[in-house]
């Protein structure tokens, strides 16, 4: 799973929140199959969806959306 950002800033805080909470995340650049405001994404385990929401909407982190990876892309499965 990958979120993309509109702004540094955003995903940057974002690697923080979702460290200290213990999510296995890794820092990757934005695909270009997703218009995005921001050159970093975020990847995690599928497994840690739920986990990821969670913070994502209790630190109002702003976010472009989550994506999943299928053959040939992306798709969006949550915003």
């Amino acid at each position: 799973m990958l979120i993309a950002f509109d702004s540094t800033q955003q995903a940057l805080r974002a690697e923080m929140l979702l460290e200290y909470a213990e999510i296995e995340i890794d820092i990757c650049p934005t695909p270009k199959e997703i218009t995005a405001g921001c050159a970093l994404s975020i990847d995690f385990p599928d497994e840690d969806l739920k986990q990821v929401k969670l913070v994502i909407e209790q630190e109002d982190v702003e976010i472009r959306g989550i994506f999943k990876a299928i053959a040939g892309g992306y798709e969006q499965v949550e915003d």
